[in-house]
C-alpha cells in the first residue's frame, strides 16, 4: 500500500565548499564565539588562504570591528635551525610579545589554524631547537599565562598541508591525501552535519554532564590501569574538571579546541607514582617520538625512554625542573569520533581526542579553584613549567578508578568507557 504521507527525504550530502564554509563558521561562532563588536586575531599557515578568507568573512558577518591575520610559513623554521648563526637563536624581539599582550588588553579573541609537517624538524640539531624553544617560551610566558588563564577567548583548528596529509595517508597521491584529511577533519569537527552548531551544542552539553559528575566526587587521586600502564595520579587540592565549552574571564563561552572530546584537570605535582607507556606516537618540535615509557616517583619522572626520538624526549624533560612533572590528566572515551576514524593524525589537536592522556609541564590555572589568583594554583600543588606537552596513554582496555582520601574507590571508566 502506498503511503499518502511519504517519508521526508534525507538532506543531500554537503559538498566540499559547503563543509569548508561550515568549518570556518564553527571556528568563529563555536570556537572563539566572536561577539558583535568583537576583535579577532587569526594565525594561519600560508596554505590556508581560502579557509582564512572564509573565517574573516564569518568574523565580519558576526559583527567584528577588527580582524587581523598573520600568515606563517613552516619551512622558515627549518631554515633558521639549519642556517641561522648561534646569536639568532637567542634573539627574541620584544614587539612580538608586546603585540599579543596589547591585543589581549584590547579584548581580541585569538584563533589559530594549525597545519604543519610532523617531520619538519627531523634530523635538525636538537640542542639548537631546545635552546630556541626555551628562549621563545621565556619571552612569551607573560602573554601565554594570560591566555591559559582564559583572560580572553581563544580556539585552535587545523587544515591539511600536503606534507602532513602524506604522513597520514602515505599510499595516496598528494591531492587525494589532502582530500581524505579534509574529510576526516570535517567529520570529527562536525562540519559535515546539516546543522553543525546544534551538533556542537549537544556535544558540549554532554561533556558538561561529565564534568559536573567528576567535580561532585572530589577524588584525591585517579588510578589508571591497562595492559601497558599502572599509574596513580594524585589530584591538586581544590582541582576542577574542565572540558568542552569554557567561559573566559571576559564572559564569552567558546570551545578552545575543535575537535574536543576530553575532560581534564590538574594533577598534584608531588603525588604521581607508577609507570605509563604511550598508546600513540607523539609529534612535537617537528619530530616524532614513539613508544614513550616513563616511571614516576613522588610526582617526578625518574625514568624515560623511547624507541624513536629519545633525544627529543630528553630535551623536553630538560627544559626546567617542572618539565619532569605532570600538568594535566585528561580522560577520553576510547571510541570518540577521532578514535573512530582509525587514523593517527600526527597532530596533538586530534590525537589527544582519541585517547586519555597526560601532559608534562605547566598546569592550567583554571583547573584549580580560584587558581587565577596569584600563587593559588601552585599552593594547591599545580605544576609550573615552560612547556606543556600532551601525550596519549589511553587504550580500549583502560580502567580508571577515582580514589578518595580515605582510600575508598569507585569506578570512573571501564574498558575505556564512562562507567557512571
Amino acid at each position: 500500500m502506498t503511503s499518502l504521507n511519504p517519508a521526508p527525504l534525507s538532506p543531500a550530502p554537503l559538498n566540499f565548499e559547503q563543509k569548508l564554509a561550515n568549518y570556518a563558521s564553527l571556528l568563529v561562532h563555536v570556537g572563539v564565539n566572536l561577539q558583535p563588536g568583537g576583535k579577532l586575531h587569526l594565525d594561519a599557515p600560508l596554505e590556508s588562504a581560502e579557509l582564512a578568507r572564509l573565517i574573516v568573512r564569518a568574523a565580519w558577518e558576526a559583527g567584528a570591528v577588527a580582524v587581523d591575520v598573520t600568515y606563517t610559513d613552516q619551512h622558515l623554521t627549518r631554515l633558521m635551525y639549519d642556517h641561522a648563526p648561534e646569536s639568532a637563536l637567542d634573539y627574541a624581539p620584544a614587539w612580538e610579545t608586546e603585540r599579543v599582550r596589547h591585543q589581549i588588553g584590547e579584548g581580541y579573541a585569538f584563533l589559530s589554524v594549525s597545519g604543519t609537517d610532523p617531520d619538519l624538524l627531523a634530523g635538525a640539531d636538537q640542542g639548537r631547537i631546545a635552546r630556541r624553544s626555551k628562549v621563545k617560551a621565556q619571552q612569551g610566558r607573560a602573554a601565554s599565562e594570560r591566555l591559559m588563564a582564559f583572560e580572553t577567548n581563544w580556539s585552535v583548528g587545523a587544515m591539511p598541508v600536503p606534507s602532513w596529509a602524506a604522513r597520514v595517508f602515505p599510499s595516496l597521491p598528494s591531492d587525494q591525501a589532502v582530500a581524505r584529511l579534509w574529510d576526516a577533519i570535517f567529520a570529527v569537527s562536525r562540519a559535515d552535519r546539516p546543522d553543525p552548531v546544534a551538533a556542537w551544542q549537544a556535544h558540549t552539553a554532554r561533556l558538561a554532564e561529565v564534568k559536573s559528575h567528576l567535580n561532585s566526587r572530589r577524588y584525591h587521586a585517579l588510578h589508571l590501569k591497562n595492559a601497558r600502564s599502572d599509574l596513580t595520579v594524585g589530584l591538586a587540592d581544590g582541582h576542577l574538571w574542565v572540558g568542552g565549552a569554557v567561559t573566559a574571564q571576559n564572559g564569552v563561552t567558546g570551545v578552545p579546541n575543535l575537535p574536543t572530546d576530553e575532560v581534564f584537570t590538574a594533577p598534584h605535582r608531588e603525588r604521581v607514582d607508577g609507570h605509563v607507556r604511550a598508546s600513540k606516537p607523539l609529534s612535537v618540535r617537528g619530530s616524532l617520538i614513539e613508544d614513550i615509557f616513563m616511571r614516576f616517583e613522588s610526582g617526578r619522572v625518574v625514568q624515560a625512554t623511547a624507541s624513536k626520538g629519545q633525544d627529543v624526549l630528553l630535551s623536553l624533560l630538560g627544559t626546567d625542573e617542572g618539565a619532569r612533572h605532570l600538568g594535566e590528566v585528561a580522560l577520553v572515551e576510547y571510541d570518540s569520533p577521532v578514535a573512530q576514524t582509525g587514523l593517527l593524525f600526527y597532530n596533538t589537536l586530534f590525537d589527544e581526542n582519541a585517547a586519555s592522556h597526560i601532559a608534562l609541564g605547566l598546569a592550567y590555572t583554571l583547573n584549580v579553584q580560584d587558581g587565577m589568583q596569584p600563587g593559588v594554583a601552585q599552593a594547591a600543588g599545580a605544576n609550573d613549567s615552560l612547556i606543556h606537552v600532551d601525550w596519549m596513554i589511553g587504550t580500549p582496555d583502560t580502567d580508571v578508578d577515582g580514589v578518595y582520601e580515605d582510600g575508598r574507590r569507585e569506578s570512573v571508566m571501564r574498558g575505556g568507557k564512562w562507567s557512571f
